[in-house]
């Protein structure tokens, strides 16, 4: 028994973590709706996940708008027939010294990253109660809600918070039956990693691909993360043999965060 004909929502699926767990998912046997900020990456998405063989379904929202995001699990059930599963993953990084870090800076992060998460718990929670649905939440957080990393000072304060928020929902929510946990990935190979890695050697001077090494070559593994490394996380959180298992943040990082 796994996930088979339920009805997951993911945020910021049109590429990188977030499609590589609506293709997970979906493998699995769930119905995925994506949602994202540009139809066309989204229609090229949906293309790929629907290889599954199951449904799917697109929305364009900003997930730092409370009212697209109730929308967007409108369109979900609508849609689907269904709302089971909400991953929130949607979020954005930036690198910059924490002595320049401007107050446009931080709302937008933290709009993102700790709002955005905030609206996707309290509207799956929410749907998840009226339905009467033993419902998981399960949303992105990062080596960076364990550890604090120079150059990342906003970023981590974002990750932090949606750690205290993901511990707090879960004790919330329990006698509903509805489980709270975040996935923290590390160095995953990925358009916000090239992102990343190109500021480090805006600001340190250092060459273009320098810094994403540096951090691989600290993985005990070896090699840097997929999408696939972390879907498969996911996949397990989702599914019901990780019902006794809410309020955790789980890292999977290949050996570079302990804790």
């Amino acid at each position: 028994m796994g996930i088979e004909g339920k009805v997951a929502l993911v945020t910021g699926g049109a590429q990188g973590i977030g499609l590589g767990i609506a293709k997970r998912l979906a493998a699995d046997g769930a119905a995925i709706a994506l949602v994202d900020l540009d139809q066309g990456k989204l229609d090229k998405a949906a293309a790929e996940v629907a290889e599954a063989g199951t449904r799917v379904t697109t929305f364009v929202a900003d997930v730092a708008n409370r009212e697209a995001q109730s929308a967007a699990i409108d369109h979900t059930e609508s849609e689907l027939g269904g709302f089971d599963i909400m991953i929130n993953n949607a979020g954005i990084a930036q690198v910059k010294p924490i002595a320049e870090i401007t107050e446009a800076d931080m709302d937008r992060i933290h709009a993102i990253n700790v709002k955005g998460v905030l609206w996707g718990i309290q509207l799956a929670a929410a749907r998840f109660k009226a339905n009467g649905t033993r419902g998981k939440i399960i949303s992105a957080a990062s080596i960076a809600a364990h550890e604090g990393y120079a150059m990342l000072g906003a970023y981590c304060s974002s990750k932090f918070a949606l750690r205290a928020l993901t511990q707090v929902a879960a004790k919330e929510f329990a006698n509903d039956g509805i489980t709270v946990n975040a996935y923290c990935p590390g160095v995953v190979g990925t358009d916000m990693w090239v992102e990343i890695d190109e500021r480090f050697a805006e600001i340190t001077g250092a060459r273009k691909g320098e810094t994403f090494d540096q951090f691989v070559g600290s993985i005990a593994l070896g090699r840097a993360q997929t999408p696939v490394d972390v879907a498969q996380l996911v996949s397990y959180l989702a599914g019901p043999d990780s019902d006794y298992m809410t309020g955790q943040c789980v890292i999977i990082d290949g050996g570079l965060v302990y804790r």
